[in-house]
């Protein structure tokens, strides 16, 4: 009885197979390097952009008040004042004294401002519809108490910041950042439970109180939603301080429920400086390396396994 190997179908089968397992590893082995490549871009660019990576780029408008052009560690460029020369004052007062809570390269945008005996305020275009975000940027650089600049905000006519005291939230040469988000849909503006009519102008405006002039440091306005907004340096004075107004309304609102009439000194209109931010020195890393750990993982004895075919 003949061996296969004296058939001939059977040299040929053998002949095509070995053919067969060749071009496949000359096909698979880049295939699946080019896969592993892509897997790790991927992970990269999507760490990246929840570092920030395109902030810039989803920033429509922003001004450095009362102050000269500036980009900020993020990319975002901060224009020349529009207003300088036509209404209100600049000041820049606060280029003195350190500002808490902002990075040294971008302290600028919270020593100099922009303050008018009157409301006044800025236009920003907004061709697109979408979710938005408001970022105003404050530091109180003159007053040592609260009580001495009390002032709302208002947005389209809504007012969205109310009774701001900057000295009152954060205390004096400390960054705040007062947040507000809002969206555009079918020509209708949306911000904190309220709607108008949108003509593709937002108009933000600060608005003259009992106590003093009302002003602004910097101002910006963004595409995407809260997540999406650079946070502030942490300071843990003020974290406490926004835990214990959250524990005294918290039991504000357990004794209305029950009948019970309140008795908390929060103020009425607390708005936090910035999304709470963990401990940048804590920062673990292990959730981007995993991924591209696991890909190698599988890459290796993949190439072993085709290159002893």
């Amino acid at each position: 009885m003949p061996s296969l190997t004296q058939l001939p179908w059977a040299t040929s089968c053998v002949s095509a197979c070995t053919k067969l397992c060749m071009a496949m590893r000359r096909v698979t082995v880049p295939l699946v390097a080019g896969l592993v490549v892509v897997v790790v871009l991927s992970l990269l660019a999507e760490h990246c952009w929840a570092d920030g990576g395109g902030l810039a780029e989803r920033v429509i408008w922003a001004v450095n008040a009362g102050g000269e052009a500036h980009t900020d560690m993020h990319g975002i460029h901060f224009k020349k004042d529009p207003l300088e020369g036509k209404l209100g004052k600049a000041s820049d007062y606060g280029v003195r004294l350190p500002i808490l809570r902002s990075s040294p390269e971008d302290q600028i945008l919270y020593q100099t401002e922009r303050y008018n005996e009157d409301t006044f305020g800025y236009e920003v275009p907004i061709r697109e519809e979408g979710d938005y975000i408001l970022v105003l940027k404050y530091a109180e650089v003159y007053f040592a108490q609260s009580q001495q600049k009390v002032f709302d905000v208002r947005l389209n006519d809504h007012v969205v910041v109310k009774d701001l005291d900057i000295f009152e939230r954060v205390g004096h040469s400390t960054a705040h950042d007062e947040i507000v988000p809002f969206s555009i849909r079918r020509g209708k503006l949306s911000v904190q439970g309220e709607v108008s009519t949108f003509n593709g102008k937002l108009t933000v405006e600060f608005v003259k109180g009992y106590y003093d002039n009302p002003k602004v440091c910097a101002l910006y306005v963004m595409k995407g939603t809260l997540d999406d907004v650079p946070k502030l340096q942490p300071h843990p004075g003020l974290e406490k301080r926004e835990e214990l107004e959250e524990e005294e309304e918290e039991e504000s609102e357990a004794g209305e429920e029950g009948g019970k009439k309140s008795t908390s000194t929060a103020p009425k209109y607390r708005v936090q400086s910035g999304p709470r931010t963990p401990n940048p020195y804590a920062a673990d890393n292990s959730s981007l390396m995993f991924p591209i750990l696991v890909a190698f993982g599988v890459f290796i004895p993949t190439l072993f396994c085709l290159c002893r075919l």
